[in-house]
Formats: C-alpha cells, structure tokens, sequence
C-alpha cells in the first residue's frame, strides 16, 4: 500500500511540473505585524503550488510565529535580541500611534512617523548586518540557489540581499510616505494635478487649493521628511556593496511591484507593465462562526449586528475613550462585536459582548452584519469591501486616513475624528451608515468591481512570482526611465538646449537687425549729402 507521504510527493510533482512551469525555491524578507498577515497568506499559496518557501525571520518578531508548525520554512536571523528592549520599542511606537499622531496636523503626522522609522533605523541595520556579514549564514543561503526573493520594502535590507545572492526580487508593498519609493524607485508616474499623495488625505478631484496642498506635501516628502533615512541607508548599502549606490538605485532593480490595492480602492491613474494591482489577495468567503458567537449573532434577530476592530497593534484604550464609544453602542438596536483587549467600560451595553480576538472576515461576510467600524488598515477595508459592508472609519496614523479618505469618496463610508470625537457623533456615524441606503449601495458596488475580475488577486499575485522564477527575471517590463538621470527624465537638457537655440537665434537676428540698421543710416546720410 503506498503511504501518505509518497502520496504528497506525487501530487507535488504534478504541481511542479502539469502546466505549472517548474518548483521553486523562494527567499522572504517580510514586514511584522498586519504586514505579515497579508503576505503570509500569498506564501502560503506558494507553498500549496509546490514551491519552497524560506522566511528570514528577526528573532523579535510579534506576529510571525516561527516556533508554529508550518508550510513554511522559517530561518531565525542569528543576532542578539531582547525581547523586552524590543516590546518597549513597540509599546512607544503604539502610544505615539494611538495618542499622539491624531491630535496632529497630517503633515506633522507624517515626520513623526518618519521620525520613528529613523530612530529603529540601528535596530534595522543591526538585523541586515547580522545577515550579510555572517559568512556562514550568507554561504547557507548561497548554496540553496533561491529563483526569487519576495520583499516587504518597508522594512530595508531585502534588496541587498537579494543584490548581494544576485537573485530577482519582487515587491509587495502598500504605499511608502509620499510615495517615494514608488515614485523615484520604481518609476512610477505620478501627476500632482489628479494624483493625491499618499498621507494628504486628498482625492483625484481636486480644488485649486487642494492642488496646492497636494504640491506642498510632495516638496515635504522629498525634501525634509526622506533625506536624513535616505542618506543613512546610501552610505550603508554603498560600504555592504563596496561601490557608490544608493538605496533607491538597489530598490529600482525590483521586477515586479505587487501593490495591495485595486481600482475599487484606487482612484484611475498611470501605472507601469510592472506594476500589478492584487488589493484584496487575502480576502476569502465566510465559514461558519464559532457557535457561542453564532448564538450572539442571531440573537440580534432583524437589526443585525455591528463589527468593531482597530486592527493587530491596537489592543486596547484609555478608559475615557472606551466608555465613550461603550455609550454610542449602548445606544443602538445592533448587537455588537468588539475585539478589545482593555478594561471593561463602565457603559458597557448588554448588546455589546468583548472578544480578545474575532474571525473579522467570517463577521464581515455573515448575512447578519450592518456596518464595521474600523481604524482603516488595508486588510479590514478590503475585507469590507469584499463582503459589500459599509464602514465607520476611525484612522489614526500612517496610510489609514489616506485610505478612509478613499472610502468615503466612493460613498462607503462615514468618518469621526477618534481624538476629537463624541458619543453622538460616533452614534450618528453609526446610523448613517445602517440606515442611509446608499452607503451599503456603494459598498455593494464596490465588491461587484472587486469580483468581476477574470484573475483572482492571489492567482495574479501568484502567477507574476512564478513568471520571474520562469524568465529569471521580468527586464522586458522594466521601463527605460531607470537608465535615465532626473534632468533626463524630465527633458530638461532638452528643454535647456531648444531654449539655448531660440536665445541664439534671437540673438543673430537681433544682430542682424541692428547691423542692417546701422548700414541703412550710414547710406541713408551719404545720399543726403550728395
């Protein structure tokens, strides 16, 4: 009798090699926390079609649980760590996040964001050294001959490696601050007439203002908010390489830029042949809820339920927050759901039940559910939009009200200002959203858009990984823009020489003018004498 495990090895053979090109092998340089969630699940696919996938792992991390039996293989960055250095690290990162970013103006918001990502920029090259100067761990990683790396770019290092392997990489990536990674990096064009920067919380139609705010926020982010992380990370990759390069030259190299979005999200713009849009990768239908949460749900009976969720780093909050929004709860017909970690509130409602953790897509795609209320992270909004749920958002830092923002140009959502915001204005948000038709017509809509695609998300995801694997890279995409100097790219030496030509011109004529002027009243004056 064959055994089980003949069985798997057959079945992956017919994976690798039944229309599926050929098995791989696959490097990962992942980002922690909601990040991980999303890749995790693209990784996972990897797995299933056959391939090999390997995870760096940094010893620290929160969510990637390496210790976990698993399809993937995990490599533990060897370095010394602290886990109590590096959950201080976090709890700050948190309460700035939480308490400090949403009293601020959005451009202050976005330094101190950088301003963070500055401050753990030691921790982060002490994580790419304890890679790229180990001999051993680097001859390790050598000797698999990997086919591709799969990179998160907010967290530096992934290229290098991959530079240094000299193996093709692929990005799956968000957004960067302002855009500038995508922009100066990959290329990506981006007018500021209808192209709203990534922090400014602006849409595709703006007002003469808006432009102007749009224009302002770009000439932040180039020239104040990157500069001091730019040159940090220039003079790092330039002494690991031994040559002049910068960061942005090594992340230029990426064959495929996965972005987390799709056009139910995005507002119509340019892109690039390697640029793949795979919002939504990770959404998938509902299963059933556990039964005790099953019971909760339909004894809400016609009003329906509401979910409430502010994503995988936000645990918990102050006390007077949380009897805040307990009091809106309390005064609707909903039952509601709540993953929260924190104090019981006071005002608590008995329509309100608490849960350390919820199957938030499950909720999401029950028949049950009326709205979700949500911080405005990628993965909940697409969720929302995959299920058609109308959302109440409550951003806080970094891309989540620039998302939001999205949400509610499209008519699916409402907005409160978790900092400044009342029991009433949240109830109100609350009944907007339930009861006003068109918020779940918009929501409906949207998730038509996100279905009537001919390729999955994943399937795309999936198959742009595989093509890079196949051809050892994607260089017919790569647009010559790269090969180009900023002058050169945007034509100003030709621009320079046209305006140096029409000033040359202008100048003979004039010349010409005036000697002929001059010789007309030289003769002018010898004929008159005569």
């Amino acid at each position: 009798m064959v055994s089980k495990k003949w069985i798997s090895a057959i079945v992956l053979l017919q994976l690798c090699y039944i229309g599926r090109g050929f098995c791989g092998k696959v490097l990962v340089w992942p980002c922690d926390m909601s990040h991980w969630l999303n890749m995790r699940i693209l990784l996972e696919k990897l797995t299933e079609r056959g391939h090999e996938v390997t995870v760096l792992v940094s010893p620290e991390s929160f969510i990637v649980d390496y210790n976990k039996s698993s399809t993937l293989k995990y490599e533990v960055i060897p370095m010394p760590h602290n886990r109590e250095t590096a959950e201080k690290r976090f709890s700050g990162f948190l309460d700035m996040a939480t308490n400090v970013m949403p009293t601020l103006p959005r451009w202050q918001s976005a330094i101190k964001l950088q301003e963070f990502l500055f401050n753990i920029s030691g921790y982060l090259k002490l994580l790419c050294e304890s890679v790229i100067h180990n001999q051993s761990f680097m001859k390790k990683l050598q000797a698999t001959n990997y086919n591709v790396m799969v990179i998160d770019p907010v967290v530096h290092c992934g290229e290098l490696i991959a530079e240094l392997l000299t193996v093709p990489f692929v990005y799956t990536i968000r957004f960067s601050i302002g855009d500038n990674v995508e922009k100066y990096c990959g290329k990506l064009p981006a007018p500021l007439s209808y192209v709203p920067v990534t922090m400014a919380v602006l849409t595709d139609r703006m007002t003469f203002l808006q432009r102007v705010n749009n224009v302002m926020f770009s000439i932040l982010f180039n020239f104040w908010i990157h500069q001091p992380d730019t040159q940090f990370w220039d003079q790092f990759y330039s002494e690991a390489l031994g040559r002049p390069t910068t960061l942005c030259e090594i992340m230029g190299k990426a064959e495929i830029w996965l972005i987390r979005t799709y056009w139910d999200f995005e507002f119509p713009r340019p892109y690039l042949p390697n640029f793949e849009f795979v919002g939504g990768l990770h959404c998938k239908p509902a299963k059933p809820l556990p039964k005790e949460m099953e019971e909760f749900v339909q004894s809400s009976g016609e009003d329906g339920i509401v979910v409430f969720s502010l994503g995988s780093m936000v645990k918990n909050l102050k006390d007077e927050k949380a009897n805040l929004i307990a009091s809106a709860f309390a005064q609707i017909p909903q039952k509601v759901l709540w993953k929260y970690k924190g104090k019981k509130p006071a005002t608590l409602g008995a329509n309100t039940r608490l849960y350390d953790w919820i199957p938030q897509n499950d909720l999401l795609g029950h028949p049950k559910t009326k709205a979700f209320i949500t911080h405005g992270g990628t993965n909940g909004i697409y969720e929302a939009i995959y299920h058609g749920v109308p959302m109440v958002g409550v951003p806080m830092f970094a891309d989540q009200p620039d998302n939001i923002a999205h949400m509610k140009a499209k008519g699916a959502a409402v907005e409160v200002n978790i900092n400044t915001m009342t029991s009433e204005d949240l109830l109100n948000a609350l009944r907007t959203v339930i009861n006003e038709p068109s918020y779940k017509e918009n929501a409906m809509r949207l998730s038509k858009i996100h279905h009537d695609q001919p390729v999955k998300p994943l399937d795309r995801a999936v198959f742009w990984i595989e093509f890079v694997m196949r051809h050892k890279g994607a260089k017919h995409l790569r647009p010559a823009a790269h090969n180009l100097t900023w002058f050169q790219y945007h034509s100003l030496d030709v621009i320079g020489f046209l305006l140096a030509c029409v000033a040359t011109a202008i100048f003979l004529v004039t010349k010409c003018c005036l000697f002929s002027c001059r010789k007309f009243g030289k003769t002018g004056k010898k004929k008159k004498r005569e």
